[in-house]
């Protein structure tokens, strides 16, 4: 069916006034925009821009994608409900309400959040509940035009690839968005604030050590759903906590913030003029649904923003540290584009460490395969997000603020700054450095763009700095080349769209089309025997980067 053709019968059907007003004002290029194609479901569920049509999520869009994912729960035999729970944004508690009712057309109890929680709420009620999935609304730290739509497993981690697959067979079969049922029952049962105890209760088993000096600490939600839980859950902790109270009321607009993303330094802007205020060590902020977790640390009377892959390392290097026994069996997952030096420390630990695609997905699944057979100790990726405790199946930023306070604490008592224990680290493994550049796009000619460029990443790859390249991964044909032997092996993982480029000193950069935003993301990754030396190469290198990319774009 053609975009006009979609567009007539969405002008035909009854639709809420807001939808209808929106429709009537499409130009010809919006139209063609908004009905071209269905809002896909992806490896792990929903993102999209609100508004009208079928390449927007909207109520229709989102009970298309619940009559699938019910039609999949009972053709697979899965009948003991869904938990569901929801963020900040616009509407995310009507489309949460939206899909309780579509499942209880279908005779499926929810279990549906009374009010906004973080995402790793939901993976947890999954498995107190024993249900057979979960649904969060959200679109995590997207702009405040997007909502979205995550789906669990019956163990509480995120759909795998094969059930992604047959969820979204299910949900093409939705043939008319405009005839799937919706009531409201007795099977859609409250979870309310009295769950967030047993929750609290597991992240409480985060802490190793309690330091009687406790950091100074800062926290902001970024008008999301972490404010809720976090900041009662340091105090009661006995951690000096003050939250920045203009981010704090959670807010669909984001009002006060430039960016909800806290990997953006503009997400920060005056929160440190506040922190300064107070005299706080530490700033601590999480993304919209607490799933990534942002910190800026006070060194040297300034606040200096630590990206994913040193959070990451700082906190896998203070639990091997800080453990009185490390389990034999312990286990550390990583993706792969994150920071090598979590390999050096688990290494130096005889810890072992297993690699996954890009995506806490994979490290979810694989965690619950291996439960049985290893002791879960950490996971990290390097976009922020962490697990420390594998209650859930998901990255956890709740957990993380509290690690984080802990090893504040440490290093305050040590008289040290967070910075300063990562040079100790650096001095201990050597200096690594990375980086990440997008490159955005938009629509059809959007998808058509990032198809050529990732044929050309492979057809001529980027030779950084001179560096000899030693490995080609095609993530595609799943094949590993090293160009030296010419000996070519088949790669350990799922077959994915991206390509690594891998030189003779370790060094890399790394192609990738976003899974859940319209863009294309490179990430690179250097190293060097000293500081000074690493700072003059990143700085080469991103120029021929940029270089490199520009030609292109």
């Amino acid at each position: 069916m053609n975009y006009q053709k979609r567009y007539q019968l969405w002008k035909q059907a009854k639709l809420p006034q807001e939808l209808r007003e929106q429709l009537n004002n499409l130009t010809e290029a919006q139209i063609k925009e908004h009905f071209y194609t269905d809002l896909s479901f992806g490896t792990g569920g929903i993102r999209g821009i609100m508004g009208v049509g079928t390449n927007r999520f909207n109520i229709y869009t989102l009970r298309k994608a619940t009559q699938g994912l019910a039609n999949y729960l009972k053709a697979n035999q899965l009948d003991s409900g869904v938990a569901i729970g929801f963020d900040n944004r616009k509407d995310s508690k009507l489309f949460a309400k939206e899909a309780a009712k579509v499942l209880a057309a279908n005779e499926i109890k929810s279990y549906l959040f009374e009010n906004l929680r973080p995402v790793g709420f939901v993976s947890f009620a999954v498995r107190h509940f024993k249900a057979s999935a979960g649904i969060m609304i959200t679109a995590s730290h997207n702009p405040k035009e997007y909502n979205g739509y995550k789906v669990y497993n019956n163990v509480g981690t995120q759909i795998t690839l094969e059930q992604a697959k047959e969820i979204t067979g299910f949900i093409e079969d939705v043939s008319d968005v405009f005839k799937v049922d919706v009531v409201e029952n007795s099977l859609i049962n409250t979870v309310d604030a009295s769950f967030d105890e047993l929750y609290l209760k597991e992240v409480k088993k985060v802490q190793i050590k309690d330091y009687p000096t406790k950091a100074k600490l800062v926290y902001s939600p970024l008008h999301g759903v972490g404010g809720t839980v976090i900041p009662q859950l340091l105090t009661d902790l006995g951690y000096p906590v003050f939250p920045y109270e203009p981010h704090l009321k959670p807010n669909p607009n984001f009002t006060n913030t430039k960016s909800a993303n806290p990997e953006d330094a503009i997400a920060y802007l005056n929160i440190d003029k506040y922190a300064d205020s107070v005299a706080a060590e530490l700033i601590l902020a999480t993304d919209p649904d607490a799933d990534r977790l942002g910190v800026s640390v006070r060194h040297n009377g300034k606040y200096q923003l630590l990206d994913g892959n040193q959070i990451a390392v700082i906190m896998l290097y203070y639990i091997l540290t800080t453990l009185e026994k490390i389990p034999s069996d312990a286990i550390v997952y990583k993706t792969n584009v994150t920071t090598d030096l979590i390999d050096l420390i688990a290494k130096s630990y005889n810890v072992k460490l297993t690699t996954t695609l890009t995506g806490f997905k994979f490290i979810g699944e694989l965690a619950v395969l291996n439960k049985a057979s290893t002791t879960f100790l950490f996971a990290c990726e390097e976009s922020y997000g962490t697990l420390i405790k594998d209650f859930v199946g998901d990255k956890d930023a709740v957990q993380g603020t509290l690690l984080l306070a802990e090893i504040a604490a440490f290093t305050k008592s040590k008289g040290i700054t967070l910075i300063d224990y990562l040079d100790l680290i650096y001095e201990k493994y050597g200096y690594y450095k990375e980086g990440l550049k997008n490159i955005f796009v938009q629509g059809v000619e959007g998808k058509e763009k990032i198809t050529k460029l990732m044929t050309y990443f492979k057809e001529e790859p980027l030779v950084l700095e001179n560096k000899t390249i030693l490995i080609l991964e095609d993530y595609i044909k799943e094949t590993q080349t090293n160009l030296k032997t010419g000996k070519v092996n088949k790669l350990q993982f799922p077959q994915s769209q991206m390509l690594k480029i891998i030189y003779v000193d370790q060094s890399w950069i790394a192609f990738r089309p976003s899974g859940t935003e319209p863009k294309l993301k490179v990430y690179y990754s250097l190293n060097a025997s000293s500081q000074q030396e690493l700072v003059l190469a990143f700085k080469k290198a991103e120029k021929e980067i940029d270089s490199y990319l520009n030609k292109l774009i």
